[in-house]
């Protein structure tokens, strides 16, 4: 789809090539992973601990170019849309933002803790439950080409990123080598807990343990053997050249970053590349690293042949502890495909998910229960532990060997994460050592292979390393010996309490600042009346701890500061009029402790609304209250949430409208890239300085959220859009961003945050998707982080994978908690490895390509048009269907021919096209279109389905029958019907749930019972047109609708507006917009997309 000449821009939240002014506070953006400066990224002083700089970034200019639309640097992006073979590559030139580099101080060298046998398993609240077998959709992706990146040899896991290619590291540092311990048990009694010596010491005699582990083997037993006992062979001390080098006094760890190394020669991490351990880019393997070699990635039933290194080597200064009969083979799962579907697979049975279905003649496809994702064809020991899919989902549940199976088959290939998703069961492990492996720096997982009780080998680069001593102590079962059962083993998603060499400061305080926005507009619009009443009730609910701080900024024409410091009778406003260049008036007392000045900020909230009701001052400097508010949380990071009802008219950052109004959108006057760079510039700014900026809109006029947006999106913020907002006017929007904004004031969140994603070796990630900033290539810098926020990455296969039996993939997310904790939250998904293009086809996601191509297309609306996305939406799914329609059909048949796991495909991306995001010919205002591209990119997969394909019920007729009970309470299940107006009967009443809003259509003839007894109206006609909220009614109608409708509202962060219409109602037209299989005045019904598919794959 791709034009000549035409700029393509991918979705990477990173700055642009250094070609300009290194940009004084933005995060380090590094073309080289091995460079010599040192630098975190953060803006962090740390000379002494526990205090907190008070610098302030200069403002160096970004770039000599205004920069209208910059989404990141030159990249390799895989080709969206028609399809040209592998090697297309679409090169986004950098527009609006240069490299961003810093050379900062490095923090204070810290020690680690002393080794300890305590590790606390704890839970806290979520919603996971691991042993949910649910069905997981497909990846795609289209002629993708391996990337231009050097050959890294044995190196594993390379993240190719950007056009600059990295050279190979000569040599691996492990920044984790350190003595090995043996235990010592007591002579004729159990073992002792806590005892240590060190190598060299020669156990007691009769001092051995028998070992009886009982997982499974990984790898498939032969039938009928017996378990091979192996004689230990434990691993050999680190290399020579390795550990001269780790005790210099300055190494190069295995991010590339420069470490300095304390006195005793350990290794002190500055920066979190280093502290959260380096992705696979640059972990190259020495000659002498010891690890398996490639040919023994299938792990049988014995123990592969030990790998140099290994044999016959023996720990210096003494023997090891000798036991009975050796180490036994741990009863670990085949980590393959299924056995049993295996065995099948020479039998001339299809599988279910392969059956082809004819869409013309097919049309009741759609499930009447919530469409699950497939299950991955693994051993059912396996699966039982694999990562929920609503927390890591893959678009293909089985990965094609080859980047040329995966072009083959025209399908995606990415993830679609929720990784700070509230969860009801998370295990939590507080331990000193925190078990990693020692070359990629993989978390030790579910799914590692434990070669003995002394080594186990890393599921994504296959190094084989040692079991640290603490690590054989299980904490639940008490018993030594076991590290196979212990909770990092048998959980897939789980949280450790990071010890202190993962943090560069103390951990920040919960920091939280208001700014609002008090122009003539705003105080119309009554929005501060509504916002303080909800901040003052929830003040006590707001995450924290005694550390808690905040403050409040407003703004018109002028910047007003209020002091809350501890003594004062009552707030003291300080008035700043100078915009041109801001200043803080009074560092040390506008920033405030919660608990201490509780009264002051309580009055404030009380007092803030009347304040300016008499204003008659009309401009908005949101840019200078954006740069007062970023100098004032800068020194410690935090949040800031902005509140704001206009286009902003005066200093920095002033817009002028791009929109007129009631103006009908041509495709040529749709702006979706923003007027000017001065707020990504800002939101750089404050994400290195761990500020997130949170954006409430609240405007009935134009108000460039394209612009707007970006201090968002940079800045790991997020976007709320509450269109036409009035407090008289508009009452369901009053109710709507209460119940919002409570949720976002006592959610959890995690502050000072960094995300990597790693994966097997021969897989690369390539673009990431979500509201971020790439700091190193793929490491996500996340000032905040919140449990409401969804993210998503493509991929591609590097090398090839025909040697493995599964792949794995792992998301680290390091941030710090309201309670000053600092935590590593871990999920990790394992998925077979598959041959055949069948397979492919059979693994596919339908509802993860769906949110994978959506995220793609936000991105090509961008960078290219409008046009071109829709374009790219359609070819899709002409090119997949295409291609299984000559690739793995036997028997041509006529009609439009769909496996059955991609049978909703061509639904579910009509539905996309019909959005308010890729809209055409339609009257969508641009802010509308903006706000649903936001939602697009930044929410979990979950949502976005909703969002895009609503669900319709019928419920005029609720049972009990399939009912789920919940609580004490009886939750009905009504049946999901197609979205078409052939669906609707007058006789009944039908709610449509559309996620962000609820239409409940009642019929003309609809039964007076259900008027009488949900309604509370005594018929049809006395159906008030502006009803939007269903009475409590004492029957047994009007409580299944209640709680149905209360149970779905439940399930989503927002509050969805409900609005029920009668057949006169001005909301219908939103309602039958909403009918996805009907046709419109701009788009195609269902069955007429089929033909116009059916036509262009028959070509």
């Amino acid at each position: 789809m791709a034009q000549p000449g035409r700029p393509v821009y991918s979705s990477q939240n990173g700055a642009g090539q250094a070609q300009q002014q290194p940009y004084s506070n933005g995060p380090v953006q590094s073309p080289l992973m091995n460079s010599p400066h040192l630098s975190d990224g953060q803006g962090y002083n740390s000379l002494v601990p526990g205090m907190y700089s008070q610098q302030v970034a200069t403002k160096n200019p970004l770039h000599t170019s205004s920069g209208l639309s910059n989404y990141g640097v030159s990249q390799n992006v895989p080709q969206f849309s028609n399809y040209q073979g592998p090697g297309q590559t679409l090169n986004r030139p950098p527009v609006g933002s240069a490299s961003l580099a810093t050379a900062q101080q490095g923090p204070v060298a810290q020690m680690p803790p002393p080794l300890q046998n305590s590790v606390v398993v704890s839970s806290s609240a979520g919603t996971f439950h691991s042993g949910v077998n649910l069905p997981a959709h497909s990846n795609w992706q289209y002629g993708h080409a391996p990337l231009n990146q050097p050959t890294m040899g044995s190196q594993a896991n390379h993240f190719a990123h950007g056009a600059a290619t990295r050279p190979l590291l000569s040599s691996t540092v492990n920044t984790n080598a350190s003595t090995n311990y043996n235990y010592v048990s007591s002579a004729g009694g159990p073992p002792v807990q806590n005892s240590y010596t060190k190598p060299g010491f020669v156990p007691l005699p009769g001092s051995q343990l028998t070992y009886s582990p009982v997982r499974p083997p990984i790898g498939t037993a032969p039938i009928g053997s017996q378990a091979s006992i192996w004689p230990l062979a434990p691993p050999a001390a680190p290399p020579a050249s390795i550990t001269s080098q780790a005790l210099q006094n300055s190494s190069t760890t295995q991010e590339g970053d420069v470490a300095s190394t304390a006195s005793d020669g350990l290794l002190v991490q500055n920066n979190y590349d280093t502290i959260e351990g380096g992705g696979f880019l640059a972990s190259a393997h020495t000659a002498s690293a010891p690890q398996n070699p490639k040919t023994n990635r299938h792990v049988g039933s014995a123990y592969p042949t030990l790998p140099l290194g290994y044999q016959n080597a023996s720990p210096s200064g003494g023997p090891r502890m000798q036991y009975p009969g050796g180490p036994q083979q741990f009863p670990q799962p085949c980590l393959g495909t299924n056995p049993l579907a295996a065995s099948m697979g020479g039998l001339s049975l299809q599988p279910e998910g392969l059956r082809p279905i004819n869409l013309l003649q097919e049309r009741n496809i759609l499930p009447a229960t919530p469409l699950q994702p497939p299950i991955p064809n693994l051993h059912e020991d396996i699966q039982k532990l694999n990562c929920n899919p609503e927390l890591f989902r893959c678009t293909l549940t089985n990965i094609p060997q080859t980047q040329a199976l995966l072009n083959k088959a025209k399908l995606p290939l990415g993830l679609m994460l929720h990784p700070f998703k509230d969860l009801s069961q998370l295990p939590v492990v507080t331990s000193s050592t925190i078990v990693r492996c020692r070359s990629c720096r993989t978390y030790i997982n579910p799914f590692v292979s434990f070669l003995d009780q002394r080594r186990w080998k890393c599921n994504l680069c296959y190094r084989v390393n040692d079991v640290p001593e603490e690590f054989m102590y299980n904490p639940v079962t008490r018993v030594y010996g076991e590290p196979h059962k212990r909770p990092e083993v048998q959980n897939a998603t789980i949280e450790f309490m990071a010890p202190s060499e993962y943090m560069l400061r103390p951990p920040q305080p919960p920091v939280y600042l208001f700014v609002f926005d008090v122009s003539h507009n705003a105080i119309e619009t009554g929005y501060l009346n509504t916002v303080c009443k909800t901040v003052l009730d929830n003040l006590d609910l707001v995450p924290g701890n005694t550390r808690t701080k905040i403050g409040f900024i407003t703004f018109d024409s002028t910047i007003h500061f209020y002091s809350l410091q501890e003594g004062l009778s009552q707030p003291q406003m300080l008035i700043v009029s100078d915009i041109e260049d801001v200043f803080i008036p009074m560092p040390e007392n506008l920033l405030v402790n919660l608990n201490e000045s509780k009264e002051l900020i309580q009055d404030l909230l009380r007092t803030l609304p009347q304040m300016f009701t008499n204003s008659l001052e009309t401009q908005s400097a949101l840019g200078p209250a954006l740069q007062a508010a970023f100098k004032l949380m800068s020194p410690t990071g935090g949040r800031i949430s902005v509140f704001q009802t206009q286009l902003p008219t005066l200093g920095v950052g002033a817009l002028k409208s791009r929109e007129e109004p009631n103006q009908k959108a041509s495709a040529k006057d749709i702006h979706l890239t923003p007027s000017t760079d001065f707020y990504k510039k800002l939101a750089l700014d404050c994400s290195g300085q761990q500020v997130a900026v949170d954006l409430f809109l609240l405007s009935g006029q134009y108000s460039d959220l394209a612009s707007l947006g970006c201090i968002s999106r940079y800045s790991a913020g997020s976007v709320y859009y509450y269109q036409s907002y009035h407090q008289q006017h508009n009452p369901l929007l009053v109710e709507k961003l209460q119940k919002e904004l409570k949720r976002y004031l006592t959610r959890k969140i995690g502050f000072e945050a960094v995300m990597r994603i790693r994966c097997t070796k021969g897989l690369s990630i390539h673009t990431f998707h979500g509201n971020f900033f790439v700091r190193s290539t793929d490491l996500l810098s996340l000032p905040n982080v919140n449990p409401d926020a969804g993210y998503a990455v493509q991929m591609s296969v590097e090398e090839s994978l025909t040697d493995m039996q599964v792949v794995c993939f792992q998301s680290a997310l390091l941030y710090t908690s309201s309670k000053g904790e600092r935590r590593i939250r871990v999920h990790t998904l394992c998925l077979p490895v598959v041959s055949q293009l069948s397979d492919v086809y059979l693994g596919a996601d339908v509802q993860a390509i769906t949110g994978l191509l959506a995220n793609m297309a936000v991105d090509r609306s961008v960078s290219a048009s409008l046009s071109d996305a829709r374009d790219a939406l359609v070819n899709a799914i002409v090119d997949s269907l295409s291609a299984y329609r000559s690739s793995v059909l036997t028997i041509q048949q006529p009609g439009l021919m769909a496996p059955i796991s991609l049978r909703l495909f061509p639904l579910y991306v009509l539905a996309l096209l019909k959005q308010k995001a890729f809209q055409t010919g339609t009257n969508i205002r641009s802010d509308d279109r903006i706000f649903t591209m936001c939602q697009v990119k930044n929410q979990p997969l979950v949502y976005l389905m909703l969002m895009m394909h609503p669900n319709l019920y019928r419920i005029d007729n609720l049972t009990d029958e399939r009912a789920l009970n919940i609580n004490d309470r009886t939750i009905p299940q009504p049946p999901i019907l197609q979205l078409s107006a052939e669906k609707l009967n007058r006789d009944g009443a039908y709610l449509m749930d559309a996620g962000s809003v609820m239409f409940l259509w009642v019929g003309k003839n609809c039964g007076q019972n259900f008027i009488n007894n949900v309604l509370g109206v005594p018929h049809y006609a006395s159906i008030p047109h502006n009803l939007a909220q269903l009475p409590e009614l004492d029957t047994a109608e009007s409580s299944r609708v209640l709680a149905f409708i209360s149970w779905l509202r439940e399930q989503r962060p927002f509050f969805p507006i409900l609005y029920i219409l009668r057949d006169e109602s001005p909301w219908k037209p939103s309602f039958l917009q909403n009918m996805i299989e009907d046709r419109t005045e701009s788009a195609l019904s269902y069955y007429e997309f089929l033909l116009h598919i059916q036509q262009q794959v028959n070509k």
